[in-house]
């Protein structure tokens, strides 16, 4: 008898409730901020009933209370290879890369995620997951300790391996091997207090970059956070503190918008865990500052137009106002911020028509009923004019790497700033990786093609294209 293979998605699904209840038993402020971002999700979805119905349409009110991305960080190439097997079982790949050397942050880093619209809507998972890059440590001692420490450690479970196997052998997984795989596949993820070396190696690995004793003091790739996406990260900003959290000075990213583009995030200060070093006649106790909490709203995803003009703005900012730990300068970098952005369009139909950002099409059932009459033509502006094609945004689904290298630097209990030379290495990544990492704007220009040639053929107007402003 032929067994019954779950879906990718229903093996994310459960993966993600799974790590979602481990994260907020290790850390309870998480549930507090779940709590505090379903109250304000709640209310925007109340006080605005054209946000609602927009998110409606687009299939993306459901996917809002599951939605989570996590991070994490790793040591060693074979790391990285297992960890593609392992989210390949979700149907998660990566996509994008990432280099967060220019923020003083060794390591580089890529995204697993879905990528298939209707998967996306099912649950839009995703795994920020970084390596470390031993070569950006400048003492080769201390570097070849970290290698030889790193070679030792499996993060893997013996059963993990066997169940990503069986799902490539096999072409899927029956829903108790499922159920088995997600409690073998969070070992990975679990958080624990005894380091895997000498108090003296750990404080000589924090000297070089808080980061590298992170990644490589313990037995394992600890989630460091797990982040629900609200609808006003401005309103939980404001309101943190009322639920005894201290949030970061500056949200990361773009300034308060009208119609929101890629992605803003805020935390919380990182905790201090009690931790056990290893190798001591005695067990010595002592500290580590790595997980926290962060929240994240997001935006349209913008072309490379839309991306590089988004990228000046905000490094013509970034120059000229810098924020410190205590956050002093905090609201005048705001201010600033969203003065430089009015130079972005804030409308929907501005950003779309100047090519700025992506967007989902689809046919109206006044343009179908048109259609079916023989009373439609023209090319899409037309069509939108009439009310027979509409248009929503494709929600971003990635990462920024200046927004990332800001949450590291704020969680690092300083703002530590390393000045590692540019050297992104891409070539070396995808090699570890074993795999090409995917093109986001591709897979963005896909969805928005793919969306208009099922609009305008449902309208029998097949082959009709986009005009834009140059």
């Amino acid at each position: 008898m032929p067994q019954t293979f779950v879906s990718t998605d229903r093996i994310r699904s459960l993966f993600t409730e799974a790590m979602s209840q481990m994260y907020r038993t290790e850390v309870p402020q998480y549930g507090t901020l779940i709590e505090l971002v379903a109250d304000v999700n709640a209310g925007c979805l109340e006080r605005d009933p054209a946000l609602r119905e927009r998110l409606a349409r687009a299939g993306e009110l459901e996917r809002i209370d599951v939605e989570r991305h996590g991070a994490i960080r790793l040591g060693t190439a074979d790391e990285l290879f297992t960890i593609r097997r392992l989210f390949a079982v979700m149907g998660m790949q990566a996509v994008g890369y990432y280099d967060l050397s220019v923020a003083g942050v060794p390591v580089h880093s890529t995204c697993f995620r879905p990528i298939d619209e209707a998967a996306l809507n099912v649950n839009p998972f995703r795994v920020f997951t970084s390596l470390l890059r031993l070569e950006l440590i400048e003492d080769e001692r201390l570097r070849s300790e970290a290698e030889a420490i790193l070679a030792k450690r499996r993060i893997y479970t013996p059963r993990a391996v066997a169940l990503i196997e069986r799902h490539e052998q096999n072409g899927g997984l029956t829903e108790a091997e499922a159920a088995e795989f997600v409690a073998e596949a969070l070992e990975t993820f679990r958080w624990h207090g005894e380091a895997t070396v000498s108090a003296e190696t750990y404080k000589r690995l924090h000297d070089a970059h808080r980061l590298i004793a992170d990644v490589v003091s313990f037995k394992g790739p600890h989630i460091n956070h797990l982040t629900p996406r609200t609808l006003d990260i401005d309103a939980v900003q404001a309101r943190m503190p009322e639920r005894g959290i201290t949030p970061k000075a500056v949200i990361e990213g773009p300034p308060r918008r009208h119609c929101d583009i890629l992605l803003r995030q805020t935390s919380f200060k990182a905790l201090e865990e009690a931790i056990v070093f290893a190798g001591d006649a005695e067990a010595v106790q002592g500290t580590h500052t790595a997980r926290f909490g962060e929240i994240e709203q997001r935006g349209v995803a913008l072309t490379a137009k839309g991306r590089a003009l988004y990228d000046r703005l905000l490094a013509s900012v970034r120059g000229e106002v810098r924020v410190g730990a205590g956050g002093a300068k905090a609201g005048a970098y705001d201010q600033e911020l969203a003065e430089r952005f009015k130079a972005l369009p804030d409308s929907w139909d501005e950003l779309r028509r100047q090519g700025l950002a992506f967007f989902r099409y689809s046919a109206t059932s006044e343009g179908i009923a048109a259609a079916v009459n023989g009373t439609l033509a023209g090319d899409p502006e037309a069509l939108i004019a009439r009310g027979h094609l509409v248009f929503s945004p494709i929600v971003y689904e990635d990462f920024l790497p200046v927004s990332a290298a800001g949450i590291f630097q704020s969680n690092l209990g300083t703002d530590q700033q390393q000045n590692y030379a540019t050297r992104s290495n891409r070539d070396a990544f995808e090699a570890a990786l074993g795999a090409t990492v995917q093109d986001e704007l591709a897979l963005y220009a896909e969805r928005q093609a793919a969306s208009l040639d099922a609009a305008m053929e449902a309208l029998g107007l097949a082959g009709q294209q986009l005009k834009t402003v140059a």
